[in-house]
């Protein structure tokens, strides 16, 4: 055990208050996007990235992520990723989604089309790794899975925003597609597909509005 206070700050209340208010103010900023450029991004900014979801806490500190990073390199991988994404997406708004879920959609504008996979500079698959390795090499369970892999997803997306950097949370369902293309084992179950890269010229979003707080909280 190491002691606390070589990690943690206490900060005065007004700092605290100030540090806020201005995370609040640059995360308000931040938004989906569906057209991307493809004005590269270093892989170095990328790795950086993924150095803070790293940090997330997870159950039992497994940390039960795999974060594959596709560069634009591999053009026939792209293509393929797209073909497979599309047509996963091409059933699901032909059928498998229902009219309800498509109506909550349409306020978006999204289709099955999915050019960013390709457009893109990088795509990050994000894995949740149902076993690990223990001791002697023997195969270990992992806890707290979806959890510990959707907080560490929190702040990968909130750190590629704070780099200057615009994302999509692309789930394609099923997307046992990933495990295929990119040599991952069956052991690990895809959990999104993140869309990394600048936005391209002229790109629109949806006109949204997040829900006040107190429809979201409760004080007790």
């Amino acid at each position: 055990m190491l002691p606390l206070a070589r990690f943690f700050r206490e900060l005065p209340p007004d700092e605290m208050q100030a540090r806020a208010a201005t995370l609040l103010e640059e995360m308000a900023r931040r938004r989906t996007v569906r057209d991307f450029s493809e004005r590269p991004v270093p892989r170095g900014l990328i790795e950086t990235c993924l150095l803070v979801a790293g940090t997330a806490p997870s159950g039992a500190n497994r940390q039960p992520w795999h974060f594959v990073a596709i560069g634009k390199d591999d053009l026939g991988l792209r293509r393929r990723l797209r073909v497979a994404a599309e047509a996963e997406e091409r059933a699901f708004y032909e059928g498998r989604a229902g009219q309800e879920w498509l109506a909550a959609l349409a306020p978006l504008g999204t289709d099955w089309s999915k050019p960013f996979l390709e457009t893109a500079p990088w795509l990050i698959a994000i894995f949740g790794q149902r076993y690990g390795e223990g001791p002697g090499g023997r195969r270990a369970k992992n806890y707290y899975v979806p959890e510990s892999v959707g907080i560490a997803t929190g702040l990968l997306i909130a750190a590629l925003h704070h780099a200057g950097l615009a994302t999509l949370t692309h789930t394609p369902s099923p997307m046992a597609f990933l495990n295929e293309l990119l040599d991952r084992p069956a052991t690990e179950k895809p959990f999104l597909l993140l869309v990394v890269g600048y936005p391209a010229d002229g790109c629109e979003v949806p006109v949204l509005t997040k829900r006040p707080l107190p429809e979201v909280t409760s004080v007790l």
